[in-house]
């Protein structure tokens, strides 16, 4: 198997290391450090990569936890902005929310 039919954040083997795809060209291994990875290189898939649905089920289960820690980022970006940058961070956190569900 190739680097490019792998998704981003797929596991696989390569020269006998375990590295996540973090880009078109690059992964990191588990032990720290990014690599390059050649196009020509054949690598070994670890596992399979998880399907869409089980992402969204994983992200809607999360959706809570995401919400509180964004409602306390929000807050204290709210109190470093200038009274005249709040109305675009509010807009801004409509936004994401939104795009939450």
């Amino acid at each position: 198997m190739k680097l490019q039919h792998l998704a981003i954040g797929a596991r696989f083997e390569y020269e006998g290391l375990v590295y996540v795809k973090t880009g078109p060209l690059t992964a990191s291994s588990e032990s720290g450090g990014a690599r390059i990875i050649p196009r020509y290189a054949t690598l070994k898939p670890v596992e399979a990569p998880l399907h869409q649905e089980k992402r969204l089920d994983l992200a809607r289960r999360d959706s809570g936890a995401v919400r509180a820690a964004f409602d306390v980022f929000y807050e204290t970006c709210n109190r470093l902005l200038d009274e005249g940058q709040r109305e675009a961070l509010a807009k801004a956190r409509d936004d994401f929310l939104a795009a939450l569900g």
